[in-house]
């Protein structure tokens, strides 16, 4: 359920090693579950026909979102990769081509377009919407760590490695405030037991009426295809644009959402 978001100031840090080596097998498990599930999924809400631009997270391909795209694309939107290869590099060519694929299918919809993120993806996602907020309907973000704070994430070690501790946008001004919501609705879908980025790194404040912040049960790896995930994503993209209203899972999907607050 969408829930309120209360900052803790404190020391970040990542999650425990136990939920990072359990990763694997839960992930599994949620694809699993999405392809068990994917006859009754043909019953959520259907879409307008407009773009939708799905970015991976860290590491990652198009195959990792091949399968929600799927969905999305029988559900009635038009939705695409990012073509671009692994989300390795963070640097302006990268930036450029993102905003090209942002342009690409706003002009091929003829109409503002929505961004899903996953992980690293969702920071993309956010960054991409505050320059050139025109073309961007709602931005999704799933498990991305959207604080300034690298230290809540796993992979900071790793990602520093490939893109030095300031990547090319950052030295030249850009991405400094991750925290800052974009101003177009936005949501950040995270879970309590991600292990791969600390849950708190991933709640947003409440920058705008048009912020949310989602719960589910779920692993980092398998955000994109957990069903609680998807539900809320469908649920999301489905509303008409200029009249976004919070999350408020309806009937039995209510039992699927923690009831926690995020604090």
């Amino acid at each position: 359920m969408t829930a309120t978001a209360t900052i803790d100031k404190g020391s970040a840090r990542p999650p425990h090693a136990l939920l990072a080596l359990s990763e694997p097998g839960r992930a599994m498990g949620e694809l699993a579950s999405f392809y068990a599930l994917r006859p009754l999924m043909g019953m959520l809400p259907k879409g307008d026909g407009h773009g939708v631009l799905v970015l991976p997270g860290f590491m990652a391909s198009d195959t990792s979102t091949r399968p929600l795209r799927s969905l999305l694309e029988n559900l009635g939107y038009d939705a695409v990769g990012w073509n671009l290869g692994r989300n390795v590099k963070v640097d302006n060519a990268r930036i450029e081509a993102m905003m090209g694929c942002v342009e690409e299918l706003h002009s091929r919809s003829s109409g503002k377009v929505s961004i899903v993120g996953w992980s690293l993806g969702g920071v993309f996602a956010r960054e991409l919407a505050k320059l050139a907020p025109e073309k961007v309907r709602q931005v999704i973000s799933l498990g991305s760590p959207i604080s300034d704070d690298r230290n809540h994430t796993n992979a900071r070690r790793l990602f520093e490695y490939l893109n030095g501790h300031e990547p090319e946008p950052v030295r030249q001004g850009n991405f400094r405030e991750l925290a800052k919501a974009p101003p177009v609705p936005t949501t950040s879908i995270l879970t309590k037991t991600d292990g791969v980025v600390a849950w708190r790194g991933s709640v947003q404040a409440n920058d705008h009426d048009q912020c949310e912040n989602i719960e589910v049960f779920a692993s980092h790896c398998g955000l994109g295809v957990n069903p609680a995930a998807v539900y809320a994503i469908a649920d999301r993209l489905a509303q008409a644009e200029g009249s976004w209203q919070r999350f408020a899972p309806r009937g039995l999907a209510q039992l699927v959402f923690p009831k926690s607050r995020l604090h």
